[in-house]
């Protein structure tokens, strides 16, 4: 063996290497347990512990005493199925900053139909959005110039009325790209000071930035945090009593209306009257929550010449009531209650000017929308609702009048001004507040702003949501502010992080989310183990038994690789996922399949009668060819999965490239090492025991001459499984068709039939899928209900929804508990991310076979070879979908098509490559050597040739994946059942249906 010292070196220092990285995770794990120890059950007590020891020095190696925070950043990264979290897909929304660059004119009819196109094309394409803007914009008016819409002041150094469309594009562009870039940096800003460890964010392309953060527990606390904007407004306002008389000229008009009777059926199907106790108490509760007083006046008393209106209200029902005052039936006003003159002049001083139960909001807003309504509004006017209730008791949120005192309808003061922010108590009471210091220009605007505003309110807005609308006692010279409400601790502190980072440059919404609670990961983990040593045992018996002591060099080896495996990992923060752990314990099959390789290879010389020295040397030699090109071919369909996928199929990825080339090191240098020394030692070395001796030596198939048979085998499974797919279809995962998945856990049995027809009622027409999900009564439920509404609360809503359809399943359980307890797993996935899965699925697939074609043209230099590999690799794929269509709905688990599916199929076309690539290298070697006899007996006997390895190889990878698909856990059943499948059409395939091509479309081949 040629240069043995240095490679020696190399693995000597691989493994310190990979020891130190290791060694931190080993510090972490010691610390926690002593966490957990000292805590006694107690999370906060355990998390004070860890922080009071995360500076303090843990792990002392003379040069460096590292911290409790240094080793928790320096471990193996574990992905969010293993501990639980949060992943986040945003989506800048760049349509946003299109329409704000626009300016006035946005409402430009051909801009209008130019955008709402760009958006229908976006759906099915992977351009981006501003240049499908452009060809939409083409498309609507080809003689159109963007220039009129977009020169305006705010571009005015950028684009003129000359500007050509080509030029306006590209400003759009460079504003698109540089939003992207500066949305990323806000976000990481944030996410920096949210407090998680080891936290992800990374850009994916396409506006989309990826966040992940291990170990979250507050899901809607993290939402809020990433799609805020920070768009924050200080306004001044109207007072009630400046607004009422348009208000009570709206509910005359309302009232008169031709149709009133439909709409004041429409209104009370959404308001309180279906409940007359929550009505008398709702409205009790929206007459004390007003911001300046606790008294009210009744602008119900004053509600002009209608005599109807004159009436006693209280004796009337509520119904007649709506009937005869549409407005007021939704919209509580803000003096309803007030009865004195005193109460009544201070309330139409407020800038309140009514109380809407949460669940009217929407009401109310349709009717503010229409423009017979505008119409009798100050046209300066704009009305926003509290960002939440003023006590956790109210079920009501306020109406604020904002007045627009500026010519361009922007704030006096914006969220430009503030230099920092941070979460303070209020000197009255102690609650929470956000304390907010401005920059000098910010301070003289706000000087002038609160002096022109004595005694009245200002109201601060983020995000069109009304915070706090103090009243001005005097003019603040100093820039100092702060925004009180009702505030949770850590609710203040986010929002001071959101404002102290700054304000993104155009929304960014949440389209594709994954969160798994902690009990699911540590099941994950737990299962990952499992199936681990099961698979390492299998492993280890089956070589100890069938190569003897040569079998147990094989398996130091492939311990070697676990380790190299695992440090390497560490040292470039590479996450751990599950698949990943799928991908090791892969790994561990093919890298027997190298030594398996050579060990034949030696046994070959062994029966030749060469000495034991000489045919190690030439076993290792004759094999090498083989091993190198079967994994590089798998090495290049991992770095496909690794550049089309996303999330758990690039921790598959990563895992199985890094493998790769840590079993190629171990199973080629670590074990010619160990034989090295045996040999020099007098050692004996024994590659085979009695019973495997001649194992596969006699026989002889005939499988040129039977090819015709196979193809009719594989030709009958195809065409069933091409009927299947017409006629029953797949079952596509959520990734693949949008929408939103739950993993919820039951107290007791129930059946998928019932479930849903209990979410039928609360979903109503929306379309929802519920299957079993394992055992322990745990169900999967998906639906596409608000699947294209990207607002903050959207989630919340979807949760309120299956909560109200399951909460007869949990009888005296919260809202809240339900979603902290039952909830076990979720996902989301917007339509446009479902597509791009789609497509890059259909690319990563359609690459792989394009490469795996001009990999064995390129060794082989035949095209007759590069046909029949890919032949077999279009063979395989179709035989899996054929299956999972056939035996959909039919096995106890299910058979999804989602992106674990299509990592499992590119798997399989590398492990089937592999085997093909073998198969090929011993048919070259054996027509060098027969050059003269008939090629398909040649062809024969090559095949007959590596039969030992062929099965060897397939199971020893069989009986690896069925300890994964056993022990691995509900979550990746599925994944391992493709491989297992695969394993068995690769292995038949690369004898069966690769060569006979070959054969088949040879024209040099011999009768």
């Amino acid at each position: 063996m040629q240069s043995k010292g240095a490679v020696k070196l190399f693995a000597i220092v691989l493994a310190l290497v990979c020891l130190y990285q290791l060694s931190f995770t080993l510090v972490t794990k010691n610390v926690e347990s002593n966490a957990k120890e000292f805590a006694n059950g107690n999370e906060k007590k355990e998390k004070s512990y860890l922080d009071s020891i995360a500076t303090k020095g843990v792990y002392n190696i003379g040069v460096k005493n590292y911290t409790y925070q240094e080793c928790k950043e320096r471990e193996i990264n574990l992905g969010l199925d293993l501990k639980g979290g949060m992943n986040v897909t945003l989506e800048v929304s760049v349509v946003d900053l299109v329409r704000s660059m626009a300016g006035q004119n946005a409402t430009d009819p051909t801009f209008q139909k130019a955008i709402n196109r760009a958006l229908e094309m976006q759906r099915n394409s992977q351009d981006d959005f501003v240049g499908l803007f452009g060809k939409a914009f083409k498309e609507t008016d080809p003689n159109a110039k963007m220039a009129a819409i977009f020169a305006n002041i705010e571009n005015q150094d950028r684009i003129n009325f000359n500007s050509t469309n080509d030029e306006v594009l590209k400003v759009l562009k460079t504003e698109a790209d540089a939003a992207i870039s500066r949305t990323f940096n806000i976000l990481r800003t944030r996410i920096d000071k949210f407090g998680v460890a080891q936290p992800n964010i990374q850009q994916l392309g396409s506006g989309r930035i990826l966040v992940e953060l291990p170990g979250v527990k507050e899901p809607e606390r993290v939402r809020k945090l990433l799609q805020g904007t920070a768009k924050l407004e200080f306004w001044e306002t109207y007072t009630f009593g400046e607004v009422a008389p348009a208000l009570v000229q709206v509910n005359k008009v309302l009232a008169a209306d031709s149709q009133k009777d439909s709409l004041a059926k429409s209104l009370l199907t959404s308001t309180i009257i279906k409940d007359s106790k929550t009505t008398k108490k709702d409205t009790s509760s929206l007459a004390s929550t007003s911001a300046d007083t606790t008294k009210k006046s009744s602008l119900v008393d004053k509600l002009g010449k209608d005599s109807s209106a004159k009436k006693d209200t209280s004796q009337k029902t509520f119904e007649q009531f709506a009937k005869e005052n549409p407005l007021f039936a939704v919209l509580f006003p803000a003096d309803g209650q007030v009865r004195t003159q005193e109460d009544k002049a201070i309330v139409d001083k407020s800038c309140v000017v009514g109380y809407t139960l949460i669940k009217d909001t929407a009401a109310v807003n349709t009717i503010l929308a229409r423009e017979d309504v505008k119409a009798m509004l100050p046209k300066n006017l704009r009305l926003l609702w509290t960002v939440k209730p003023r006590s956790a008791e109210s079920q009501s949120l306020e109406l604020i009048a904002i007045k627009v005192s500026g010519r361009d309808g922007t704030a006096p003061l914006d969220g430009s001004a503030i230099s920092d922010a941070r979460q303070d108590f209020g000197q009255f009471g102690g609650k929470p507040e956000i304390s907010m210091r401005m920059n000098p220009e910010g301070a003289k605007a706000w000087k002038r702003l609160t002096g022109e505003n004595v005694n009245h309110s200002i109201a601060i807005v983020l995000d069109d949501q009304v915070y706090s609308f103090p009243n001005v006692q005097g003019e603040i010279p100093n820039g100092n502010s702060s925004i009180t409400g009702n505030f949770e601790i850590n609710e203040a502190k986010d929002l001071a992080n959101i404002l102290k980072a700054g304000k993104l440059p155009a929304p960014a919404h949440i389209v594709e989310e994954a969160v798994v609670g902690p009990s699911l990961g540590k099941e994950a983990i737990n299962s990952g183990l499992i199936s681990f040593v099961v698979a390492l045992l299998l492993v280890f018996v089956f070589m100890g038994i069938y190569y003897n002591n040569a079998g147990l060099v094989a398996v130091v080896a492939l311990l070697c690789n676990m380790f190299f495996i695992m440090g390497v990992l560490a040292s470039l923060g590479a996450v751990l996922t599950m698949p990943g752990i799928a991908g090791i314990v892969l790994i561990i099959a093919l890298s027997v399949d190298a030594n398996i390789l050579i060990f034949e290879r030696v046994r070959e010389e062994l029966r030749l009668g060469k000495g034991l020295r000489l045919a190690v040397s030439d076993g290792y030699k004759h094999a090498l060819s083989s091993i190198i090109d079967s994994n590089v071919t798998t090495l290049l369909l991992g770095i496909i999965l690794y550049a089309f996928g996303s999330g758990p199929v690039q921790g598959f990825a990563t895992t199985l490239i890094i493998g790769i080339l840590c079993s190629l090191f171990s199973a080629i240098f670590i074990t010619r090492l160990i034989f090295e020394w045996m040999l020099d030692s007098n050692k004996e070395i024994r590659f085979w025991n009695e019973f495997s001796k001649n194992a596969f030596k006699n026989i002889h198939i005939a499988f040129v001459d039977k090819r015709k048979m196979y193809y009719t085998i594989s030709g009958i499974i195809i065409a069933a499984g091409i009927v299947s797919m017409a006629t029953r279809g797949f079952n596509f995962g959520v990734d693949f068709v949008g929408g939103r998945t739950y993993v919820v856990q039951f107290d007791k049995a129930s059946t998928t039939e019932e479930i849903h027809s209990e979410l039928g009622k609360s979903f109503g027409n929306s379309a929802h899928d519920v299957k079993t999900f394992g055992t322990d009564n745990r169900f999967k439920i998906t639906t596409d209900y608000l699947i294209e509404e990207n607002g903050p609360d959207a989630e919340s809503k979807v949760l309120a929804k299956l909560y109200d359809g399951l909460k007869a399943n949990f009888p005296g359980m919260s809202e809240e508990a339900f979603k902290a307890t039952k909830v076990i797993n979720s996902q989301k996935v917007g339509p446009t991310v479902a597509d791009d899965i789609k497509t890059s699925a259909v690319y990563s697939i359609l690459f792989g076979c394009a490469l795996m074609f001009l990999y064995i043209l390129i060794r082989f230099k035949k095209w007759q070879f590069g046909l029949g590999a890919t032949a077999a690799l279009i063979h395989d794929v179709l035989i899996i979908l054929s299956i999972f269509s056939i035996f959909n709905g039919v096995l106890p688990f299910t058979l999804e098509i989602n992106q674990d599916f299509i990592a499992a199929v590119l798997t399989v076309m590398g492990y089937s490559m592999t085997d093909t690539v073998v198969v090929f290298d011993r048919i070259r070697e054996y027509l060098g050597i027969h050059p003269n006899m008939d090629k398909k007996q040649v062809i024969n006997d090559a095949l007959n040739a590596t039969l030992s390895r062929t099965m060897n190889t397939s199971l020893t990878t069989f009986f690896v994946l069925l300890a994964i698909f056993i022990f691995g856990g509900d979550v990746i059943r599925g994944f391992t059942f493709a491989l297992l499948i695969g394993i068995v059409v690769g292995t038949y395939s690369s004898l069966c249906i690769a060569t006979p091509i070959v054969v088949d479309f040879d024209k040099k081949k011999t009768a």
